[in-house]
C-alpha cells in the first residue's frame, strides 16, 4: 500500500486542509514555497495517464476549493503534477502540488 493510501487511511497524521468523499489536500512535510498542499484522490490511481476523465473533472473543482480555502486564488499558484520515473513522480499515487502565498520563480 502507497503512503498516500495509508494517509488517507488515517495510518499516517497529516495536516489536512480541505477533505470531501472522494480528495483530500494536506500540507506537505517538505515544502517548497509558503503554502505547500498535496492534492489526492482517495481512491488509489497510479499517475494522471491513468485518472479518469470524469474523476479528473471532479478533482479540478476539488483544486479550486483549495485554492480559495489557502487565499491564493486571486494572487496567483503553481499546480504541478509528475507523472512517471522521467517526470520526477516519487509516489506512484496521483498528487497535486499546490505551491503559492509568495512570487515563484518561473520553471520554463
Amino acid at each position: 500500500m502507497c503512503i498516500f493510501c495509508k494517509i488517507v487511511k488515517g495510518e499516517i497524521p497529516n495536516k489536512t486542509i480541505l477533505e470531501d468523499e472522494n480528495f483530500l489536500a494536506f500540507e506537505d512535510i517538505n515544502p517548497q514555497a509558503k503554502i505547500h498542499i498535496l492534492i489526492i484522490p482517495k481512491t488509489h490511481v497510479d499517475n494522471f495517464d491513468l485518472i479518469a476523465p470524469k474523476l479528473m473533472g471532479e478533482m479540478t473543482a476539488f483544486i479550486q476549493k483549495v485554492a480559495s480555502k489557502v487565499g491564493v486564488k486571486n494572487d496567483g499558484y503553481r499546480l504541478v503534477t509528475n507523472i512517471g520515473k522521467n517526470g520526477a513522480q516519487e509516489v506512484n499515487h496521483i498528487h497535486f502540488h499546490l505551491l503559492g502565498g509568495e512570487q515563484l520563480g518561473s520553471i520554463l
